[in-house]
């Protein structure tokens, strides 16, 4: 338990923190599960939807500090790579 003020202050803001990080960060999982699913299901023009939106997602999350920006690029080029794999 907090003793002072501040740090009562600081357990409040990093519990409204923690609910907003949890749901950015369970977005970025969504999106990635239905370009993951589109990958799955071969359908180049589903993907090539999916895909730009997922990306957005994650820079979004990167901007917000939810996702470190390494983090960011390796689902990026990862995601991106399995799409071109696909298209072909």
């Amino acid at each position: 338990m907090p003793n002072h003020k501040s740090a009562e202050k600081r357990v409040r803001q990093s519990e409204k923190r923690r609910v907003i990080n949890r749901s950015h960060r369970t977005k970025v999982r969504t999106y990635i599960k239905k370009v993951r699913a589109a990958l799955d299901s071969g359908k180049s023009d589903e993907i090539q939807q999916i895909l730009p939106d997922a990306i957005s997602v994650i820079d979004k999350s990167v901007q917000k500090g939810v996702m470190h920006k390494n983090a960011a690029a390796r689902y990026k080029s990862r995601l991106t790579v399995q799409a071109n794999q696909a298209g072909k």
